[in-house]
């Protein structure tokens, strides 16, 4: 593994018995990038992070992190050592408040305590807009503060790896603007972020290079604007028209 990569898959197959999600997937991830990964839906973008982030074990094939195979690692073990995702309906503790959400992966996703785990807590619930929210409980949220707690979950794991799963579907464009700043600021900051998304505009704004998936396989991969005018992107995930 190069010294500048920091996530790579190689030849990741997942089935779920007779039906073959994954077929020999190869993804390369830079230090510091923000990945794009787009594709019609059932393209298997979803099992993808499930196998990277330890919540789906491949069929075959083999996942690198920093330099070291974590094919026997679980999510917890993963999540510990760098690797945070949001999910594409947020799955916050209805019963707990903001702050007692972000408290709870602080301590178990980045095993923090006393301090540093509220001054992480605080810093990523201010980061993401909900530092006057911070007793509001997580049910009373609505699509757009729901999300933003999703992510800042993930950021109080304090992950060198961020997974973001169609963060922006449902949001206004008002909101699908903000968020997207703030996964642009938090990749100038040098996180490494690999996002899916069907919402393209956002997307491409943000992405330093795009892979498109298709049926399970890595259909086009390079400069954003490249692999969306490459026909079988068109055909696959436009249906004939070109970005």
């Amino acid at each position: 593994m190069s010294e500048d990569l920091i996530l790579e898959a190689e030849g990741v197959c997942k089935h779920f018995g007779r039906l073959q999600v994954l077929h020999g997937v190869d993804l390369h991830l830079r230090r510091g990038e923000a990945l794009g990964v787009v594709g019609p839906n059932g393209a298997g973008k979803t099992t993808l992070f499930g196998v990277l982030a330890g919540t789906l074990p491949a069929s075959s094939g083999s996942v690198q992190f920093a330099g070291q195979s974590i094919d026997a690692w679980d999510a917890a073990r993963r999540c510990r050592a760098g690797i945070a995702r949001t999910h594409q309906v947020p799955r916050p503790f209805l019963g707990l408040s903001v702050y007692e959400n972000t408290l709870v992966a602080a301590q178990h996703g980045a095993s923090l305590r006393g301090h540093e785990a509220e001054r992480t807590v605080q810093d990523s619930l201010s980061r993401c807009g909900l530092g006057d929210m911070i007793q509001r409980p997580a049910a009373s949220l609505g699509l757009m503060d729901r999300k933003r707690l999703e992510l800042a979950r993930a950021l109080a794991t304090k992950p060198r790896v961020l997974l973001l799963d169609e963060i922006g579907g449902g949001l206004t464009e008002g909101e699908l603007v903000t968020l997207s700043a703030l996964v642009a600021s938090l990749r100038d900051e040098g996180l490494t972020v690999v996002w899916i998304e069907h919402v393209l505009h956002a997307l491409l704004k943000v992405v330093d290079r795009l892979v498109c998936m298709d049926a399970g396989t890595v259909l086009a991969q390079g400069d954003p604007q490249t692999v969306m005018n490459d026909p079988r992107v068109v055909e696959a995930y436009l249906g004939g028209v070109p970005a």
